[in-house]
């Protein structure tokens, strides 16, 4: 019963912080002070999940006590029947929800709920590495399609035989960053490449790297600090893009970071593409550091901070994929490769949840 009252005091102080929280979102002093109040709606909005369980779980647990007092007063045999039936199924939903709970109060990454910038830039293997960076990019845009994403390319640099010597998109929508960060790493390929003639097997590899998008709030920009250049856009898109200085290059003058767009006919759309971009990239030289800290904690960090680690093979003789973090192996590359990657995901995140939990009960 300790165990009981541990997970109940628990959720009886996320269920007040909840109303707290709750009656702060509404004073016009909190509403004015924009970075406090979209801080606040976060918190909102994440405690009404565990406060939502935390009612199931004590509705459980009173049903519980119900039913033993039942068997311990009622003479009636098949009252007794009926009662003992519903104590065993009562028991048999608690561990689950137990562990649900142990879950939940777990510290989450405070990212996870952010819209994320994928990189994807080809390794090493020369035209063919290009080639596999641009079926990488086209796995992940068909599985941000399938999870109802918006994906934005912010910018490209093709291939000389295809593909993409690199490429960079912006994916938005729920939870984005939370569920792509386990991309992060090196991607090798194995197969005969489409320039090979005498059908020799390649391995060729490209890097893809999840940064979760800072919001306007996380960091504050100095107009001093950044060069700002504009020059012609160069590769499809007709006259206007090749002839009008629309596109930017910006240099944040501080960190040496430098970032550029030109998708958009618009320098103002381009600006303000390159100024989200620029304040990702800065937020993330610290959120680098918080990821080394973590996996230095860790034994196996599953969504790795080390974004030069090789996670994942992919070999088309023999159809299959394999991750190298879980050692878990697949035979249907072909869907994969069509963006069928939820079920590797998946694997990831409940081998990284369970050495959470083993972690925190240590």
């Amino acid at each position: 019963m300790a165990q009981d009252n541990s997970l109940l005091e628990k959720m009886e102080a996320l269920r007040l912080r909840f109303e707290e929280v709750g009656q702060m979102i509404t004073d016009p002093e909190v509403i004015a002070d924009q970075k406090r109040y979209v801080k606040l709606n976060k918190e909102y909005r994440e405690l009404e999940d565990i406060v939502e369980v935390g009612k199931k779980y004590k509705n459980l647990l009173d049903n519980i006590e119900s039913s033993r007092a039942m068997l311990k007063e009622e003479d009636d045999e098949e009252m007794r029947a009926m009662a003992r039936d519903e104590l065993d199924s009562l028991e048999a939903e608690r561990p689950g929800m137990e562990e649900e709970i142990k879950m939940l109060l777990l510290p989450g990454d405070p990212e996870d709920s952010k819209n994320a910038v994928m990189e994807i830039r080809a390794g090493t293997g020369g035209d063919e590495a290009s080639i596999f960076a641009g079926d990488l990019f086209r796995m992940y845009t068909k599985y941000c399609e399938g999870k109802g994403w918006k994906t934005e390319v912010t910018h490209v640099s093709e291939g000389t035989s295809g593909g993409y010597k690199e490429v960079v998109m912006k994916v938005s929508g729920n939870g984005v960053y939370g569920i792509l960060k386990y991309e992060s790493g090196v991607h090798r390929v194995q197969r005969v490449p489409q320039t090979e003639t005498q059908g020799r097997v390649h391995t060729s590899a490209a890097s893809v790297a999840v940064l979760p998008e800072a919001e306007e709030f996380d960091i504050e920009l100095k107009q001093e600090d950044i060069r700002k250049d504009t020059y012609c856009s160069s590769g499809p898109g007709g006259q206007s893009v090749n002839t009008t200085y629309s596109a930017i290059r910006l240099t944040h003058i501080p960190t040496g970071i430098v970032v550029t767009c030109q998708d958009q006919k618009s320098q103002l759309k381009n600006l303000d593409k390159a100024m989200t971009e620029l304040r990702t990239r800065i937020y993330n030289l610290e959120y680098q550091k918080y990821l080394d800290e973590i996996s230095s904690k860790r034994k196996t960090m599953v969504s790795t901070g080390d974004r030069s680690a090789k996670i994942r093979t992919y070999n088309y003789p023999q159809g299959r994929v394999t991750d190298h973090r879980i050692n878990y192996t697949m035979y249907n590359l072909p869907a994969v490769m069509d963006g069928d990657i939820g079920g590797i995901i998946d694997k990831l995140q409940i081998e990284e949840n369970a050495e959470r939990l083993k972690a925190s009960e240590m």
